[in-house]
């Protein structure tokens, strides 16, 4: 989501100056009148959206009667006091169901490849490092050009650490780009879930058929060896199960308790996802 102000004026044009002489003078965000910044300030949208929301939850806190009223127009730097309240108003306002026994017990049908012991793959990896300035455009199409190469059936054994000592940003570069072996908690969150939790993880041995994209940047993998691991019984993962799904609940019950108070709310400036009905799905 996109903050939104009327800044553009004159022309129109993004090269003309009247266009940045109008966004310098661009009114600040606000909730209910209170604005979130200075004027002539701009936070980058992350930061404006956490402003908006923490703004929020103090007007509620307000009108609850749990923090006193603001004098001011621009919106207060909150102290640990003001955060308590309001964590303990948030607490009480968001209530989420703990899972039944009936839901565990589904989620560990559905994802029993979530609850492996013990597998293990041994990669090898050609990083294609994202940085700040790179263009993601030619980096992706280099990475590609590498992993076409060695999914060709005469490539050379020795090509894919050749090319790793060549091309990867890994440190793992000096040494074939070899990572050991690694299970789903060793590595990148993305890594691990296409490596061990997609239905089609089990595809074998030799370089993985696309580019693999992470935090990091660009992969070319390549599976040397690989532990299936031990499937694990329902009852020693239950409580693991039931964690995440009280997880997953609560945080779709702030969700919808934040959503509701931006459908309330007097937005203006940054565009949030609101609603005006408590049955908010």
């Amino acid at each position: 989501m996109n903050a939104h102000t009327s800044t553009v004026t004159g022309c129109g044009s993004s090269n003309c100056q009247c266009a940045g002489d109008a966004s310098e003078s661009a009114p600040a965000a606000s909730i209910n009148g209170i604005a979130l910044h200075e004027p002539g300030q701009r936070p980058d949208t992350a930061t404006l959206r956490e402003l908006a929301y923490t703004e929020l939850l103090r007007q509620q806190a307000v009108k609850t009667g749990l923090l006193p009223r603001h004098p001011g127009l621009t919106a207060p730097q909150l102290g640990e006091p003001e955060r308590q309240a309001i964590e303990a108003m948030v607490e009480q306002a968001v209530v989420s169901p703990n899972p039944t026994e009936q839901e565990c017990q589904r989620y560990y049908e559905a994802n029993k490849h979530q609850f492996l012991v013990g597998q293990a793959v041994h990669v090898r990896h050609i990083l294609f490092a994202v940085t700040p300035g790179v263009n993601v455009h030619a980096l992706t199409v280099h990475a590609e050009k590498a992993l076409l190469e060695l999914s060709r059936k005469d490539v050379s054994p020795e090509r894919f650490a050749q090319l790793a000592a060549e091309l990867s940003n890994c440190p793992t570069s000096v040494q074939g780009g070899d990572l050991g072996w690694i299970g789903p908690e060793d590595c990148a969150p993305e890594l691990a879930n296409e490596l061990f939790h997609q239905k089609h993880a089990q595809w074998g041995m030799g370089v993985h058929p696309r580019l693999i994209h992470t935090r990091f940047g660009f992969h070319v993998i390549e599976v040397l060896g690989r532990r299936k691991g031990k499937q694990a019984l329902y009852d020693e993962v239950r409580e693991r199960i039931a964690a995440q799904l009280a997880l997953q609940s609560r945080a779709k019950a702030l969700h919808q308790y934040m959503s509701l108070l931006a459908g309330q709310a007097r937005v203006e400036g940054i565009e949030l996802e609101g609603a005006d009905s408590p049955l908010v799905q």
